[in-house]
């Protein structure tokens, strides 16, 4: 897989995606990351990407013309599955978008700053539009990194136990059950019995009981969108 990611900051993306789990499935060719710096697209001396909205009113606004210019270079080179562009009033990522996501070959992420992008971009180039929550972050860097790592790990053979992806919260549409590990006894708090039982039956209908009453009393909002 290979993913560009449009940006004014590059630098912010460079340490959460060359570490860990990320950097394995670089070094494994699993997955391509590509970040573009916009600026050299930019007008004038100061390389400049934003400009006075029109109408006025607070904030600055990222052009049409320098995304366009460096949207077409990327696409010259490469044929995109999907150009996502990264703003709160998207539709809200979740695990299945995840998903969806992880089978394609080539993504294009654009990073918004500001007031946000010309909506023209928005309308010509951009096939999804994804928020990672209901808060306003100061650009779109930090949800374009959520997204790699989040889509990244699922490619097979990015982890060492490729079903660990699958036992994640939100994979069933519910939270992951407890875990633990050693020591068995730790300050006098044992660990269920039943996960050193041997029977694996047992040991996966407890892990459902346990996910499905912990998504009861954490996130109800799951189990009722899934009614």
């Amino acid at each position: 897989m290979q993913i560009k990611i449009i940006s004014i900051l590059p630098e912010l993306l460079e340490s959460p995606l060359s570490h860990s789990i990320m950097q394995r499935a670089q070094d494994k060719g699993l997955l391509k990351i590509e970040i573009v710096n916009l600026r050299p697209y930019g007008k004038g001396k100061h390389q400049q990407v934003d400009d006075y909205q029109f109408g006025g009113g607070a904030g600055m606004v990222m052009g049409c013309e320098p995304l366009a210019a460096c949207i077409e270079d990327l696409k010259s080179e490469t044929n995109f599955d999907e150009i996502i562009y990264l703003t709160p009033d998207g539709e809200r990522y979740e695990q299945g978008i995840a998903n969806q996501l992880s089978l394609k070959d080539n993504l294009l992420l654009i990073c918004g700053h500001y007031k946000g992008i010309d909506e023209r971009i928005r309308e010509k180039y951009v096939t999804r539009e994804i928020s990672i929550g209901d808060y306003v972050l100061s650009g779109g860097e930090l949800a374009a990194a959520v997204l790699v790592d989040s889509i990244g790990r699922l490619i097979p053979g990015v982890l060492n136990d490729e079903t660990s992806a699958l036992t994640d919260s939100f994979q069933d549409k519910l939270l992951a059950p407890p875990v633990y590990t050693r020591p068995r006894d730790w300050n006098g708090m044992q660990v269920p019995d039943v996960l050193l039982s041997g029977n694996d039956a047992l040991i996966e209908n407890w892990r459902y009981e346990q996910s499905l009453e912990r998504t009861k009393k954490r996130r109800p909002d799951i189990l009722r969108d899934n009614d």
